[in-house]
């Protein structure tokens, strides 16, 4: 296998559960990804989209990390203040 994406097909194909846990920890990556990004557009530190969140910077720290997963109001309130919204969209099924 050459690439991720060879891996992951051959996972796909051997063990659905396994491929389970890997789209949703993708997914948790990309929101992760969206929300360290826009931060850093926006000039904001940690520390800063801490206090405006009112969580402390640790928490955004584990977030930004994925040491932790936020809960919804956690994950709601740190996207409101980046000026970002959570979409809820039809996925395709892994077989």
């Amino acid at each position: 296998m050459k690439t991720w994406d060879d891996y992951k097909n051959h996972v796909f194909d051997v063990d659905p559960e396994i491929a389970k846990d890997i789209k949703e920890t993708e997914e948790i990556a990309a929101i992760v990804s969206a929300m360290i990004e826009k931060r850093k557009a926006l000039g904001l530190t940690q520390r800063d989209l801490a206090a405006m969140c009112k969580i402390p910077q640790s928490s955004v720290a584990r977030i930004e990390s994925c040491k932790t997963t936020p809960n919804l109001g956690t994950l709601l309130n740190i996207l409101h203040q980046l000026g970002l919204t959570l979409t809820v969209a039809q996925r395709e099924q892994i077989p």
